[in-house]
């Protein structure tokens, strides 16, 4: 007796529902080098991500399943993996928005950079907080959870698009808002130190008149930022711990069916 192996209709339906979360997931979460890659290390990727999943692949019945309700279905697993991708781009642009407040008025904006994830010209302290960002999100763990709330809510109704109510937009909306508080909890203790430094030089300024601070301020200020920058950094994983838990709870709640 020989063993064959059989690949029902109901389980490529489940495949194909959660690849398409997976996918949506990909196309919006800001993965560092994910978007340089190769476009087959994508789709390994995704094919990877959804055959680890298999456990929570939806039971689909063939019988009752037409082909609109089918694209329906698909597009609104694509929708959630979408939010969950936006809800992570919200969530590291704080740190962006704190990097470039630190940077205008350091004078590191400057110089810039290639970014290799937009092909666009980035300050030097973005990249540094990108990259800074990139690894705090594999350090708290953030990849095994997000795969956690992907496997949440795969088991019930494929087509439950709860996600897609009021609750989701004033979730998303809450996060957003969130960039602004972040970022200026980030860069106030260096901007304050450099408004410090401003007003210490327009004082000595003022007293001795023959001096030129002008060329002088320029250097003291990238050195003063950078010095408070790396005095204060140990602190940054805190803050934005709590902002992940907040936002991986608000994710589990949306996926919960």
């Amino acid at each position: 007796m020989h063993a064959e192996a059989r690949l029902s209709l109901s389980m490529m339906y489940g495949f194909l529902l959660t690849l398409s979360r997976v996918s949506g997931l990909l196309v919006c979460a800001p993965i560092p080098g994910l978007r340089d890659g190769s476009q087959a290390a994508r789709i390994i990727l995704s094919l990877a991500l959804t055959f680890t999943l298999l456990p929570a692949w939806p039971a689909v019945s063939a019988d009752q399943l037409s082909l609109g309700r089918l694209a329906g279905w698909l597009a609104a697993q694509f929708a959630f993996g979408m939010l969950v991708g936006a809800a992570m781009a919200l969530f590291l642009e704080g740190l962006q928005l704190a990097a470039q407040m630190i940077g205008l008025q350091a004078g590191y904006s400057f110089a810039s950079t290639i970014d290799p994830s937009t092909q666009a010209d980035s300050t030097t302290m973005q990249m540094m907080m990108q990259l800074f960002a990139g690894y705090l999100l594999f350090a708290f763990g953030m990849d095994r959870q997000l795969i956690r709330i992907l496997a949440t809510g795969l088991g019930g109704d494929p087509g439950n698009a709860r996600f897609l109510t009021s609750l989701s937009g004033e979730s998303l909306i809450r996060l957003g808002g969130g960039i602004f508080s972040t970022g200026l909890r980030l860069a106030m203790p260096v901007m304050a130190l450099l408004l410090l430094l401003d007003l210490a030089l327009a004082v000595l300024g003022r007293f001795h008149q023959q001096m030129q601070l002008i060329s002088l301020s320029f250097p003291l200020k990238m050195l003063a930022g950078l010095t408070m920058l790396a005095s204060i950094l140990t602190l940054y994983p805190a803050v934005l711990h709590k902002l992940a838990e907040h936002m991986l709870g608000t994710l589990m709640r949306l996926s919960t069916p």
